[in-house]
């Protein structure tokens, strides 16, 4: 079974508060912008354990590449 970008678009925002999430992938290799006020004050390792703690065993068993970029609200207004 393929995974879908909108797949793990779910599952991270089911287990994740995120004020925006965009995932992009061609089934095997992913890009994923997601921004949560979770990420406040963590470095960056950190904001990726909890991306992973959302997905769960999706990141052993139906995700092989998922590139990430993780931002706060603040971070995220800033950029635009």
């Amino acid at each position: 079974m393929t995974t879908t970008p909108e797949a793990i678009h779910g599952y991270i925002a089911a287990g994740l508060d995120c004020t925006h999430l965009e995932v992009e992938g061609d089934g095997q290799h992913f890009t994923a912008i997601i921004v949560s006020p979770a990420f406040a004050g963590k470095r960056p390792i950190q904001r990726h354990q909890i991306v992973y703690a959302a997905l769960g065993d999706r990141m052993r068993e139906e995700i092989h590449a998922l590139s990430m970029k993780t931002l706060t609200p603040e971070e995220f207004a800033a950029k635009a």
